[in-house]
């Protein structure tokens, strides 16, 4: 069992939570409004941002990309040591609800993250795909690629194993090396819009052949 904390409420924070549990991992969501929340799901817990940090072994950022940075800057001492594994995507949302263009232009948020958190192992993954397959990769015929991003190797082995628990596979799992490759894939995020114009609002993913 890994004690698992998620920063967020949102989709992604739920859809990531109620399947670790499922797991038998301890999970708590780290909310701002902890005792407002109406939702913590079978097994998963509720708490400030802090506490939840301060608990966990691995960190998930499930926070907006616009606004990751600045909040867990404020976490840095409920972060220190620990692996955070950055799900987010630093892009500009325009008003259709689809990336216009990136916040971090020859830089990428989980790099400005990892500046803001020098004493935190950041490690990148699961952003390149829609929500409904972070823990369901095997649900679409082709499965999508997990690329994974850090400049710390045995963090970027423990994001591996927290990828199994998800359910995926080792073929799906793409170790791309240092933090900086995330640069590339949070490209991802600027492609959708044209991509859901041609193929419609279905769930899809980036899927690497070979």
């Amino acid at each position: 069992m890994t004690r698992i904390a998620i920063l967020g409420s949102g989709n992604v924070a739920r859809a990531l939570a109620g399947p670790l549990a499922a797991r038998g991992h301890a999970v708590v969501l780290g909310s701002r409004t902890p005792g407002g929340s109406t939702w913590g799901g079978d097994g998963v817990a509720v708490a400030s941002p802090a506490d939840a940090a301060a608990r966990a072994e691995i960190v998930v950022n499930a926070l907006p990309g616009a606004v990751s940075v600045r909040a867990l800057a404020d976490l840095r001492g409920s972060l220190a040591g620990r692996i955070l594994v950055d799900v987010a995507n630093g892009v500009r949302i325009g008003d259709d609800g689809f990336a216009t263009e990136l916040l971090h232009p020859g830089s990428s948020l989980a790099e400005q993250i990892q500046a803001a958190l020098p004493a935190t192992f950041v490690v990148k993954a699961l952003n390149t795909m829609h929500v409904s397959l972070m823990a369901d990769p095997g649900s679409l015929p082709t499965p999508p690629t997990a690329f994974v991003s850090g400049d710390r190797a045995e963090a970027r082995r423990a994001a591996g194993r927290f990828l199994a628990d998800l359910g995926w596979r080792p073929e799906w799992v793409v170790d791309l090396g240092g933090l900086v490759t995330a640069r590339w894939t949070e490209t991802f995020p600027l492609v959708v819009r044209p991509l859901v114009g041609a193929l419609g609002p279905v769930p899809f993913g980036l899927a690497i052949a070979h």
